[in-house]
Order: structure tokens, then C-alpha cells, then sequence
């Protein structure tokens, strides 16, 4: 008795751990789902700095109770998954989601943003958004356009320059 509760009490804290060093979290809920499918989602998740643990629901009650966090639980259908995002915010929503397309047992239901919990719907329109990278290419390539046309209005003026001067240098006779 005494070793389960203690083993509980360090995944409570473990998870906890875990909620305060990441930037998002996303519930999902597994049903009917093959084990070497899951590891396939959690290996794709270490490769973008994330990483999925399945917890009990009165575990996670608990965990969120600690936390101070508002979410309704016991509405979780099945085995709960939870997979942290240390590094980019919408990496984990982003793989879980496309996993739910591929695994009709697999679906989104909830999270959690800057320590308070979100719905489903936000955690889905989370995982429709671009990750930093690809929102920095954005950025970069918003800047070359502009740049790009600047350089080159500067390099026509100076052609023109040079087509005048030698025009004119054409046009006098050489001694």
C-alpha cells in the first residue's frame, strides 16, 4: 500500500516537474491505439523537443489541483495523454493533431497555455498555426521582397548613370 501511494505521489511530482518547464500542454485521449503507433508519436515528438506521458485521471486531477488549474477531467473519454512542448509552443498540438487524423482512436481534449487550461477547439486552431521557424522564414521573406526592389531601383540608377555617361563620352570626338 504504502509503495503505491509513493509511487504515485513521484509521478505527481514528475508531472508537475514537467508543467512548469513546459510552454504548452495537450490533453488527448487514446483509445484502441497500438503501442508501436504511440511510440512512433513520441519519437516524432523528441524530435521537436517534446514528449508524451499517459497519466491516470484522478492523477491528473490531482496534478491539476496542485497546479491551481481549472479543467474538467472526469469528461476525458478513455486514457489520457499528455504531451509537453518545451520549446516551440504549437509543436506538440501540431503532431498530436496530425496523429488523430492517421488514428481515428486519437483526439484532442484540451490544454493548457500560459498555466491555465483551453478548450479542445483552441488546442485544434493551435495546431493549424505555423511553428517559429516557419514564422520566421514568414518574416524574412516579407523583408527580401521590399529589400529586393530597393536594391534594384538603386542599381537601375546607377545603370542609367553609366548609360549617360558613356553616351556622352560617345558623342565627343577623342583627341
Amino acid at each position: 500500500m504504502a509503495k503505491a501511494r509513493l509511487r504515485k505521489e513521484e509521478e505527481i511530482k514528475g508531472i508537475l516537474d514537467k508543467l512548469t518547464k513546459s510552454k504548452a500542454v495537450v490533453f488527448a485521449t487514446q483509445k484502441g491505439v497500438t503501442v508501436h503507433d504511440m511510440e512512433a508519436l513520441r519519437r516524432d515528438l523528441r524530435k521537436e523537443d517534446a514528449e508524451l506521458t499517459t497519466i491516470k485521471k484522478t492523477l491528473l486531477k490531482r496534478v491539476m489541483a496542485e497546479k491551481g488549474i481549472q479543467a474538467d477531467v472526469s469528461a476525458f473519454d478513455g486514457t489520457v495523454g499528455l504531451a509537453f512542448s518545451y520549446g516551440d509552443e504549437v509543436a506538440a498540438a501540431r503532431l498530436v493533431a496530425a496523429f488523430a487524423k492517421q488514428h481515428e482512436g486519437v483526439a484532442i481534449a484540451g490544454g493548457i497555455l500560459e498555466n491555465s487550461a483551453v478548450s479542445s477547439e483552441i488546442m485544434k486552431a493551435l495546431a493549424s498555426l505555423p511553428g517559429k521557424q516557419e514564422l520566421r522564414a514568414g518574416v524574412v521573406r516579407a523583408l527580401q521582397g521590399p529589400l529586393r526592389g530597393f536594391a534594384g531601383v538603386l542599381a537601375g540608377n546607377l545603370r542609367s548613370l553609366v548609360y549617360v555617361l558613356n553616351a556622352i563620352k560617345g558623342s565627343k570626338p577623342s583627341n
